[in-house]
């Protein structure tokens, strides 16, 4: 991992860094309390489709991570995402499309030519591949306790099922927004959640116009883990409730060893 640069503000680290996986150069945030005391909990966010590491959200639940639980948290660009977008308008069309699902109110499953299908299931698995080398790269930098959460959601999920499913350094995982059907991996993706074992807290929303309710509820259902829990709140695809925070610090604060 190259750290290129890193700046403060109001107690929390934040560094740029590069990671080299393979052929790739993956570009990634790192967010750690100011004044470290030892080693941290490891808290990973995987944003969401047209998306990147530093949107909004992902900086607002990092930061939260660091002040509440003392964790140090990482965010990489997703493939074909952030500052790894190699067609601009390319990248324009796709957001421009998902935005027009979204306004449009949804309803009908999103065709995939042939492929596009086999580029969603080689940028998924190559999403997978990078999150594992993140992983073997804070482990064997020694700034972890042992303990790695993950949240991510629609995209995040899509791409952190599987990498949850088969990272055994993964002790808790926040998933949503997403279901079964309409992907071409959904064989696979649900042999992965039933594969699960560790506590998950699964958001979803009633109104989602790019999952309907019932794939949704088949993708919880097909959850393995002994622990598991599923909040529905009312509205569409990216209204989530900024309360449900409230609830990813408490389920990391149980799960994870944290320094608070």
């Amino acid at each position: 991992m190259d750290i290129l640069n890193e700046t403060s503000e109001k107690g929390v680290a934040e560094a740029r860094f590069d990671l080299k996986v393979d052929d790739e150069v993956v570009p990634g945030i790192r967010w750690r309390p100011e004044r470290g005391t030892g080693p941290t909990a490891t808290i990973l966010i995987g944003h969401g489709g047209t998306q990147h590491k530093r949107v909004p959200n992902v900086v607002g639940l990092a930061r939260r991570f660091v002040r509440h639980l003392g964790a140090t948290v990482y965010a990489l660009d997703a493939p074909g995402h952030g500052d790894r977008i190699t067609d601009p308008a390319a990248a324009e069309a796709a957001r421009a499309r998902l935005q027009g699902r979204i306004a449009s109110g949804g309803g009908a499953s999103w065709q995939m030519s042939a492929d596009e299908a086999a580029a969603w299931v080689e940028r998924t698995q190559r999403g997978v591949c990078e999150w594992h080398a993140l992983v073997d790269e804070v482990e064997q930098g020694g700034g972890g306790n042992g303990t790695i959460g993950y949240w991510g959601v629609s995209m995040g999920t899509l791409i952190g099922l599987p990498f949850v499913a088969s990272e055994p350094r993964v002790t808790a995982a926040v998933l949503g927004l997403a279901g079964l059907g309409g992907r071409p991996d959904t064989v696979e993706m649900e042999a992965q959640a039933r594969s699960l074992t560790i506590p998950i807290l699964f958001v979803f929303q009633w109104d989602d116009e790019l999952m309907s309710r019932e794939s949704g509820a088949a993708l919880f259902d097909a959850i393995g883990s002994a622990e598991k829990t599923m909040h529905i709140n009312p509205g569409g695809h990216v209204n989530t409730p900024l309360f449900e925070r409230d609830d990813y610090d408490r389920f990391f604060a149980r799960h994870l060893t944290v320094n608070q």
